[in-house]
């Protein structure tokens, strides 16, 4: 599987919510509105899936995938972070 043109999109953190994030998988499908939580208690992140109501709307099927996107989001989310500097966003630590 390839992941290209990743995207953050960072928003006022709440909950635990920094950002969301897109990609295509591919070359063929385009992903969106993978959201970007802060784990509690914990310098690591995790990522949600969008649904409606209990309906996923998509996800990985298996935990190859998942990791795949996540070691690119959380590579591209640590990029984006470490050319911002921005002390508005928390700090990414591998």
């Amino acid at each position: 599987m390839q992941i290209t043109e990743i995207q953050i999109e960072f928003v006022k953190p709440n909950n635990g919510l920094v950002g969301f994030a897109s990609l295509v998988v591919d070359g063929n499908i385009y992903l969106s509105s993978i959201a970007i939580h802060k784990k509690l208690n914990s310098a690591d992140y995790r990522l949600t899936y969008p649904s409606k109501g209990k309906f996923a709307i998509f996800h990985p099927i298996n935990k190859e995938a998942s990791n795949q996107i996540e070691r690119a989001i959380f590579a591209k989310l640590k990029d984006v972070m470490n050319k911002e500097n921005n002390d508005r966003y928390y700090s990414f630590n591998d």
